[in-house]
């Protein structure tokens, strides 16, 4: 089962890595105000999500135990940056204050699972 987690966990982080980094390549696009959501963006969150729930489920199957108050601040800011990233995915231009709002939430998402013990 450790292995399973394991694995998960990199597909987890993979999933972050893609949200994040299309966050920051777009990060000139933004203050020339032309950035919008890539693929990668929401390929990347959808991969958080499915991910995630797993990650929960195989924790409990293993016996462990999760800190349910921590896993649904950070499904409901997951829950957030999807709908605004699935929302505006088909836009040519995204403001600035959204695509900004993503990344800082998707920073707030990793501080979380970080520093959230």
């Amino acid at each position: 089962m450790d292995v399973l987690i394991n694995v998960f966990i990199g597909l987890h982080i993979i999933g972050i890595a893609s949200l994040l980094g299309g966050f920051l390549t777009q990060m000139k696009a933004m203050s020339a105000g032309t950035a919008r959501f890539t693929p990668a963006m929401l390929h990347g969150a959808l991969t958080m999500l499915v991910t995630g729930v797993l990650l929960v489920g195989f924790r409990e199957m293993d016996g462990g135990s999760v800190n349910n108050v921590k896993i649904g601040m950070k499904l409901a800011v997951l829950f957030v940056i999807l709908a605004l990233v699935y929302v505006k995915r088909d836009e040519e231009k995204v403001e600035k204050a959204l695509f900004g709002a993503v990344g800082g939430l998707t920073m707030i998402n990793i501080f979380i699972a970080v520093l959230w013990r």
